[in-house]
């Protein structure tokens, strides 16, 4: 009887711990959002596995992630929360915040690979754009992301099977222009400057590739 009663107790635990992890660390999107190499890879998911249909129940949203996204985001949110069961929030906006870093400094360097792999094609062609004309001019950046002082979500839309966020992004660069001779032409690394930029970012739901592209961007 002993043998049996530990034995129980180890199965019990063990389902205790399988149910904790699918029901109490869910708090929408668990893969890794946005782009190509950016935090931990997350394997794809099953193609067998169908994604569940969009519904009119409501979904509950994680406790606090009213200091993530603006009010006005919130119904298309909970619309891919609907249509994705293990969409996470806030590990969107971190993941998000990761991106703009990346991107920038990829912008910055000319580094058109990186670039391709985070945008989508329209948004890849004005950066090359730009980086074809900075090239033209023998000119090169210095600049530096010293901080990003908040990222919120602002807008939100599910066009089924994409998503659509948009994110603003309230940071600090250190910008400096050189010539073809390395001397300055413009900014400063010590004096950083304020931006507010609008970026969205989208993702097919059905999809197996948990990554987000960036597909516009704006300043506000």
């Amino acid at each position: 009887m002993t043998v049996e009663i530990i034995i129980l107790a180890m199965v019990a635990a063990f389902l205790g711990l399988r149910l904790y992890s699918v029901l109490g660390k869910r708090t929408g999107h668990e893969q890794e959002p946005l782009t190509r190499g950016m935090d931990t890879p997350v394997a794809k998911r099953p193609t067998s596995i169908e994604r569940p249909q969009l519904d009119d129940k409501p979904v509950a949203l994680t406790p606090g992630t009213s200091t993530v996204f603006d009010i006005a985001a919130e119904p298309g949110i909970r619309q891919m929360l609907a249509a994705d069961r293990i969409f996470d929030v806030a590990r969107f906006r971190d993941g998000a915040k990761a991106a703009y870093g990346m991107i920038l400094e990829a912008f910055w360097a000319g580094n058109r690979e990186d670039l391709r792999n985070l945008c989508d094609d329209e948004v890849f062609e004005s950066f090359s754009s730009s980086i074809d004309q900075r090239t033209a001019r023998g000119e090169t950046l210095e600049n530096r992301l010293v901080r990003i002082d908040e990222a919120r979500i602002i807008d939100a839309e599910y066009d089924a099977p994409t998503a659509r966020i948009t994110v603003r992004f309230d940071a600090d660069i250190a910008a400096v222009v050189r010539g073809p001779d390395g001397e300055l032409v413009a900014g400063s690394l010590t004096d950083a400057v304020e931006t507010h930029d609008l970026w969205t970012f989208a993702r097919d739901l059905r999809s197996n590739d948990p990554n987000w592209i960036l597909v516009e961007t704006d300043q506000a």
